[in-house]
């Protein structure tokens, strides 16, 4: 198989029976098992398009990202740090939405594929209800951050230097890692790297909706997934392994409706988790509506399992 059939077979997302996002991937994957000529490094790379489908917006001043922000009550603030996988300065464009409550926990909010922040705002809103502060960011290549094909490693350190930033301007107010769709297999693998880190840098909790076990496992629900590919599969997300080492208590929400990521994924990851954990299924939840379908079982959660939005409840216990 070619390129030029590779972009043809990636137009036929109906005969392929995959949703347009899934195609290119496949495509990708299909043509590395028949062989490919340009090498492992152009695998990588189309893998990277195709996984992350990273959206950049035009380009516009920090006045306008500002202005923007504080139309939706959230201030646009830049993220500056040095990337370890590539040696280049990264800059991050993130927006923070402050809570009534000066003394409000924090969430560093971390979205999935093809999102970024102008379509986040939605469920950013959707936290900061549910009593947090939110800082959300863009990962590199989406959004306004820096233009450069995002990698595994690459988020993961995206998503460490927020980490870090929340933690030096709120010292004193404890930080919970979220993420949906991919954006939870970034908390995932941020929450393992986090496990014995000093008490004050540790996450106090780790919440994950929607989100695979892996990417290898991803393929596997896609038409074409019988197809032993796994060892060409260069951006691994690898939750399941890395669900185990956790420390932080975990709440993992997933819709029973999630034709996208099923909610077996969500399942598996609570049960190969090691640290307090609760697995709450939101009945009728697809990928992109079970955060508003299930809000009141969010807020429940929230409340029993971390002793969020009311007085302080038990400490919780591994079930």
């Amino acid at each position: 198989m070619n390129s030029s059939e590779v972009a043809e077979l990636s137009k036929r997302g109906p005969w392929l029976g995959l949703p347009p996002r899934h195609v290119g991937f496949a495509a990708a994957l299909l043509l590395a098992a028949g062989g490919l000529s340009a090498g492992w490094v152009s695998l990588g790379t189309q893998q990277r398009k195709w996984i992350f489908q990273a959206t950049p917006v035009p380009a516009a001043s920090a006045d306008e990202l500002a202005q923007g922000a504080r139309a939706e009550a959230m201030e646009s603030v830049w993220i500056d740090h040095v990337s370890a996988s590539t040696g280049r300065p990264i800059r991050l464009h993130a927006l923070y939405a402050a809570h009534p409550d000066p003394n409000a926990p924090l969430m560093l909010f971390l979205h999935g594929a093809r999102q970024y922040l102008g379509g986040s705002v939605f469920r950013i809103e959707q936290m900061r209800e549910l009593g947090f502060a939110v800082l959300a960011i863009d990962y590199r290549g989406f959004g306004a951050s820096t233009d450069e094909l995002p990698s595994e490693a690459g988020v993961i350190e995206d998503a460490g230097a927020a980490w870090r930033w929340l933690g030096e301007r709120h010292p004193d107010r404890p930080r919970y890692l979220f993420g949906h769709s991919l954006g939870g297999a970034v908390a995932v693998q941020l929450g393992a790297r986090l496990a014995d880190v000093p008490a004050e840098a540790a996450p106090a909790g780790v919440i994950i909706e929607g989100t695979f076990t892996s990417i290898r496992d991803m393929f596997s629900t896609f038409r074409w997934g019988w197809l032993p590919v796994s060892m060409l599969i260069t951006e691994r997300f690898d939750s399941l392994a890395a669900v185990p080492r956790i420390k932080a208590p975990l709440l993992i929400v997933h819709g029973s409706a999630d034709s996208l990521v099923p909610s077996r994924f969500g399942r598996l990851l609570y049960e190969h988790a090691t640290a307090a954990r609760r697995f709450v299924l939101i009945e009728g939840g697809t990928h992109s509506t079970t955060s508003w379908r299930g809000a009141a079982q969010y807020r429940e959660a929230l409340r029993e399992f971390f002793g969020l939005g009311a007085a302080p409840a038990a400490a919780a216990e591994k079930t």
